[in-house]
């Protein structure tokens, strides 16, 4: 992908009203929802208390999550794309894991956060790629 194409979908990522994911939004807990300017590409993330606790990004049919309790990231194939299904209905989602992570995928998704970054919330995400390479998780 080209840097003209990763920073337009950085660029294309617009806050959605949180109230439409949690109605009953606690003190402690929060979640965003972002939505980029191309069909199913979201980012999801849940903190409390600030923290980042969870994220999940789709993209072109792919998906990366990542969860503070296990420190583990996810790749995988959404069923987004495939509308020959007959049950098809474009809000669901179905996302297959892959076996092993997909590293040309978490660099695509790092590029683009790196495109917002300077936002607090982009930086708090940036720093769990950061982390993760330090641990060699990301190598």
């Amino acid at each position: 992908m080209k840097l003209s194409e990763i920073n337009a979908l950085g660029q294309s990522l617009r806050r959605i009203d949180q109230t439409l994911l949690n109605p009953a939004k606690t003190v402690d807990s929060e979640r965003i929802w972002y939505q980029g300017g191309e069909p199913y590409f979201d980012v999801f993330i849940e903190r409390h208390q600030n923290t980042v606790e969870w994220f999940q990004i789709t993209l072109r049919g792919r998906s990366l999550s990542w969860h503070r309790q296990h420190n583990h990231w996810h790749t995988g194939h959404t069923n987004e794309m495939q509308t020959d299904d007959i049950s098809f209905y474009p809000a669901s989602k179905v996302i297959e894991s892959d076996q092993r992570p997909d590293r040309q995928f978490l660099q695509t998704i790092e590029a683009i956060l790196q495109s917002r970054a300077g936002e607090a919330m982009f930086d708090q995400l940036l720093a769990i790629f950061a982390a993760a390479r330090t641990q060699t998780v990301l190598d």
